[in-house]
């Protein structure tokens, strides 16, 4: 994951990502990649699973 922290507190999911980073231009470079899971992944601790991208338009 790149600038992602997930933490489960009950049936709560949070999500945290730093929109003051970012990790450069998308492979097309129409937009710049603030953080990603990079895939699907499980949530900590449970079954669900996750797919997150946060970017912006250059």
């Amino acid at each position: 994951m790149k600038n992602v922290e997930m933490t489960v507190d009950g049936q709560m999911l949070t999500i945290k990502v730093d929109l003051s980073k970012d990790f450069g231009p998308s492979s097309t470079g129409k937009t710049i990649l603030i953080a990603s899971t990079e895939g699907n992944i499980v949530v900590p601790g449970r079954e669900e699973k996750v797919g997150l991208n946060v970017y912006r338009k250059k």
